[in-house]
Order: C-alpha cells, then structure tokens, then sequence
C-alpha cells in the first residue's frame, strides 16, 4: 500500500521537475536572470558582465539559443535576455522575442555591451550577472539549479539572499525515492493525479521530436536511424528521442518538458516510452504511470549526480526509459532492477562535454544499452553482483554511479572545461 507521505512527496517532485522550457537550459537560465536583473536595474543595462562556472561555459558555448536567428554562446543568451527577454515566463524567457529584438542584440554585443568571466567555484551550475546603466547596477547570482536565485542586490545593498546561501531550494521531500517506493507510486497513485505531467510531455516532447525528423535540423541523426531500420521499434523509439534532442540543440523554438533541469533528459526519459506504448498499442493509463515511473527514476539517479557534471545526463534518463518499457511489459521488481544494472554495465562512462548537437547521437547510445539491457532483463539475464561497479542491489549501484559522476570525474570536468576554453 502506497504511503500517503510518499505520494504527497512525489506528486511534488514532478510539479517541480515536469515544467516547460526552450532550448538548452543553460542559455536560459543565463537569459532568465538577465531578464530578472533588468527588471531589478528598472531599466535597459547598457553593460552586462556574466561571470561563469566552468560547466555553464562548457554548456553554453556550442549550443543554438531559441529565436536567436541561430546564434550560440553565453553573450547572446545573456544580451537577448536583459533586451527581449520576459522574467515572468522564467525558463520560456525567449518566447516573444523579435527580429528588431535580434537586431539590437547583436548591435549591443558588437559594441563590447557583454563581457564573460570565469567564475572559480566549486559549484557546477553557478554564476553571476551584474547588468548596469550609468551609476546604477544590479546582479542576481544563481546556484545549483536553473531557477535557483539565492542573491539579488542593487546598487550595493542586498535585496534578498536565501537563508542556506548553499543548496538548490526545493520544496518536495526526496528522501524516499527508491526503485521499490517509485514502482509502488507508479502502480498505485490515482491516474488522474499524474494526468496533467504526462499529457504535457506527450503534447511537448513527441512535437518537436517529430520536428526533428522533419530534416531541419543539424545532421538529421533520426531520419538516418529511420532510414537504415524503418520497421524496428526499438529504432524508432531512439530516433524519435534523438531528434528531438538535435532540434532542441540546433535552436528549435519549441518548448521542452525538462526533468532534472535538462531538455534532453526530458526527450530521452518520455520520448522512448510514448512512441513503445504507441507501437505496442499499450493502454493510455498504462503509458502514462510508465512515464511517471521514468521522470521519477531519473530524478532519483541525478540526486546523486547533481545537475551538471562530467557525467552525460542522456545515461541516466534512458536508462529510467528502459527500465520503464520493463515496467510496461509486466516485469518485476527484480527485472526492473536487472534492467538498471544491465545498464549500468554498459555505458556508465559517456562524458559530457557540453551541449551541442551530438547529444542526439550520445542518447540514441544510451538508449541503445537500456534497451538491450531491458531485453536481457526480461530473460532473466544480468551481471553478476560486483562484477565491476555493479553493486548487490540496483539502487546501490545507482548510488555508486552517482558517486562517480559527481566526485570521481570532477577532475574529468575540470579538463573538458579546459579544452574548451583553449580549444
């Protein structure tokens, strides 16, 4: 019987993960808080400085900003945020923007109007707008999360200021996460509840998949994937989820429903488990307590991991995909956890080196491993306990990875950073 505390707390979880965004989440959390600092400056800056954590530049700088006419980098995100952009509208801050809005961005970035700094921090997802016009300057500092403003000043004097000053604020209660406590959540929790998160994602996240096999958009990576094996599902769950990741990263304007702070996450967690509950013609119910199951398992693996990392995001949401086709076809706890391991097994090692195109490629690969890991699980087929990193129970192994990903290939981190910023 599912606790009711444990129901409560979850239903939380995905209100605040399941929400709306456009493009990459780094370039709008960066156009997000110039948006806010303006309103807080109470007017147009006509100087912007944009300090960074190493993972934001890493995540920003080859990446396409939604209604930008296609340009990439910190200085236009931040530029068309403190110009155009809405704060109201927080991680869809871009929505309206317009060509004249395009066209002062760019003047305002070729008159030197933006400048970039290296922030040192510890901290992978932090940094810090200052805007100013003549003697008056504002700045928001953000932490840990893309929302998560625990500093506004203005003019010197500290407007607000979180009282932990430390951790991403988060109302939900995540202690109980589990594979067994999400299996029972998945299984129990009144449909109607859980409704509204999946009918957003299936509305979102399958239209600009489908927007990505429209061929627009970089390499077109799932029209290839369609083409080589038209009448595989397993082919068209990972080409539907891949390009819309690559529309997503080349600039589409359509929104996301993210999870755990990423778009890609988000495609990779739903996309794989409405196009199998479709081709298997799997009840709408079904569908959608299977999708709550993803979100919450991804969720629940990047607890350890944290938001960004040297470790690719794309591994632990099709990952939770596959686990969630097992969910589909009947299988067991066990089998559910054979499939986390036998993923775990395979790909754990993908490295993220920012956003870009080619995440499509790395979530097709991921994908790829969940879904034979899925196929292997439901045999009765798994690693052997450790053997490796894989632990004697899946959520031992989830909590290794995650310990890997965000304390062993910190120094990985360090060095992709490096490498770009040099390269």
């Amino acid at each position: 019987m599912l606790d009711k505390k444990i129901e409560k707390d979850f239903l939380e979880i995905l209100g605040e993960e399941l929400v709306p965004a456009m493009g990459c989440t780094e370039p709008i959390a960066l156009a997000y808080a110039c948006a806010k600092a303006r309103e807080v400056l109470g007017a147009v800056p006509e100087k912007i400085v944009a300090a960074c954590s190493g993972n934001i530049i890493k995540n920003v700088r080859c990446v396409s900003i939604p209604n930008s006419g296609g340009m990439t980098g910190i200085e236009p995100a931040c530029v068309l945020g403190a110009l155009c952009g809405d704060a109201s509208r927080e991680m869809e801050v871009l929505e309206a923007v317009t060509p004249d809005g395009i066209e002062k961005c760019v003047e305002f970035i070729q008159k030197g109007g933006c400048e970039v700094e290296y922030l040192e921090s510890p901290i992978p997802l932090h940094f810090i707008i200052t805007v100013k016009k003549g003697d008056n300057r504002a700045e928001i500092e953000v932490r840990h999360s893309h929302r998560n403003i625990v500093r506004i000043a203005k003019n010197g004097e500290t407007l607000f200021m979180t009282e932990d000053f430390g951790e991403a604020t988060v109302t939900a209660d995540r202690s109980a996460l589990s594979v067994e406590n999400i299996f029972a959540f998945a299984e129990e929790v009144d449909i109607e509840k859980i409704r509204s998160f999946a009918e957003k994602q299936v509305e979102c996240n399958m239209a600009i998949a489908e927007k990505g096999l429209s061929g627009e958009y970089g390499i077109g990576i799932g029209c290839e994937m369609l083409e080589m094996y038209p009448n595989s599902v397993f082919t068209k769950m990972k080409a539907y989820a891949a390009a819309g990741s690559e529309a997503r990263m080349e600039g589409c304007s359509m929104p996301v429903i993210i999870t755990s702070g990423s778009g890609n996450q988000g495609i990779a967690s739903s996309v794989p488990v409405i196009v199998y509950a479709r081709e298997k013609k799997i009840p709408e119910e079904k569908m959608f307590r299977a999708m709550a199951f993803s979100s919450l398992l991804t969720v629940y693996q990047k607890e350890y991991i944290g938001k960004l990392s040297a470790f690719c995001g794309a591994v632990s949401a099709s990952c939770a995909a596959g686990a969630a086709i097992t969910y589909i076809e009947g299988g067991s706890i066990g089998q559910i956890k054979d499939t986390i391991d036998n993923t775990m097994a395979d790909v754990p090692g993908i490295i993220c080196d920012g956003a870009k195109a080619s995440c499509a490629a790395k979530i097709a690969s991921a994908l790829d491993a969940a879904l034979f890991a899925h196929v292997l699980a439901m045999k009765g087929k798994v690693y052997e306990a450790n053997t490796g990193i894989i632990q004697s129970d899946a959520g031992k192994t989830i909590s290794c990875v995650g310990y890997i990903g965000k304390v062993g290939m910190k120094q990985t981190d360090s060095e992709i950073v490096k490498m770009m910023i040099e390269g």
